[in-house]
């Protein structure tokens, strides 16, 4: 049962992010990748928000959809391109920024939920 939660969550999470990385990258003229920063930015923030629920919503919705849903690999792989093209600040920004909007909104979703 556990595993069918967790298998239920993420593929509702990994099309939601292809659909919102599609979407932004068709519009997106920032110097840093968007879509990437908003989808980790939002399943941090949904992560929070279920954390201390019950086993099942957590499962379903913490570990599948926001662990599906946000993408790590994509935000290692644009860090890499970036610093490989000498955009040093362009980089730095977009990490501090992932590590710092991201904390922050996960520690929003767990005040949210109490």
């Amino acid at each position: 049962m556990r595993g069918l939660l967790v298998a239920l969550g993420a593929g509702v999470g990994a099309p939601a992010r292809y659909a919102i990385d599609y979407f932004v990258k068709q519009r997106r003229t920032s110097f840093i990748p968007l879509e990437t920063l908003g989808i980790n930015i939002l399943g941090s923030f949904i992560l929070g928000l279920v954390i201390n629920s019950g086993d099942n919503v957590s499962l379903l919705v913490g570990t599948g959809f926001a662990g599906a849903f946000t993408t790590w690999s994509s935000l290692s792989v644009e860090q890499h391109s970036l610093l490989r093209d000498r955009h040093y600040s362009k980089a730095a920004i977009y990490l501090a920024a992932t590590l710092i909007l991201g904390i922050g909104a996960a520690a929003l979703g767990v005040y949210l939920a109490k």
